[in-house]
């Protein structure tokens, strides 16, 4: 009996921990369906870089609530995470997927998150606003 009810509590706190991802925040399950951002980043990170991703989530929040999932990727200490090799990230790279269809909005955003972040918010709403159709 005693190894059965610490069984349960050993369940129920590998249960809890793997909900939560490392900054606590809960796991969302994500569909084909869905539309998804991907911010894939180093771990030193410029002013730019540190914008892109800020301009990034201001920009979701603002227009989609939670209709639209963002998920920020370090890609040196996740090397395995598969979403890199899949979508062959190399560098900073910022991604908006649904299903097959990938839209890359590097450039955009690292040219006008820190001196246009308006225009940079437009580029995001003009590329996901197709996608949730």
């Amino acid at each position: 009996m005693k190894k059965t009810i610490q069984l349960i509590g050993l369940l129920v706190l590998v249960a809890t921990f793997s909900t939560y991802a490392g900054n606590n925040a809960p796991v969302k399950v994500v569909k084909d369906k869905d539309v998804q951002v991907y911010y894939f980043h180093a771990t030193a990170r410029c002013v730019t870089c540190k914008a892109v991703e800020k301009v990034t989530q201001e920009a979701l929040k603002e227009y989609y609530s939670e209709k639209v999932v963002f998920t920020s990727i370090n890609r040196e200490k996740d090397k395995n995470n598969p979403l890199i090799k899949k979508h062959k990230v190399s560098g900073q790279t910022l991604l908006v997927v649904k299903g097959k269809k990938v839209v890359n909005l590097t450039t955009g955003a690292f040219l006008n998150a820190r001196k246009k972040p308006e225009k940079f918010k437009e580029l995001i709403k003009s590329t996901i606003d197709p996608m949730l159709k």
